[in-house]
């Protein structure tokens, strides 16, 4: 199950990816917002990592102005690797190298179509392990130390 969230800044493009998700027949479970008014991102940030974190989600997809403020919520939440990504490249790279649970998008910054490219590419690349896992395990040590 796909978590997903996201603040006013994002609410539109979070909407725009819940009916992606769900024509494709991908499950999902909105934490929220459900409308442009003003929330805090934070809020929506913890909300979908608990879900993750619990195991009642296995991933998310997190939404806010830039993806860069719900992204670096998200992330100080141990165990959530967030990946803010503006390309299908990075997001690949994202999966692919650093096991990112969370993708987060700007939606002032990614327009529909590509947001939905990235989500896909995303959704559809799978963790390379070995070399990877190594760098894994030390971003888990720092979270551990500090």
């Amino acid at each position: 199950m796909i978590a997903l969230g996201a603040d006013h800044g994002g609410y539109e493009l979070k909407e725009e990816i819940k009916k992606y998700l769900m024509q494709k027949g991908y499950e999902v479970k909105d934490f929220g917002t459900f409308s442009e008014e003003p929330v805090d991102y934070p809020d929506m940030a913890e909300k979908v990592g608990e879900a993750i974190i619990s195991g009642q989600c296995d991933r998310g997809i997190l939404c806010c102005g830039t993806g860069i403020g719900i992204s670096i919520a998200a992330n100080k939440i141990h165990g959530i690797r967030a990946a803010n990504c503006s390309d299908s490249y990075s997001a690949r790279m994202a999966k692919e190298h650093n096991n990112a649970n969370v993708l987060c998008l700007g939606g002032r910054v990614v327009g529909k179509g590509l947001a939905i490219m990235i989500v896909e590419e995303w959704l559809n690349a799978r963790f390379q392990g070995e070399r990877h896992q190594r760098r894994i395990d030390k971003i888990a040590q720092l979270e551990k130390k500090y």
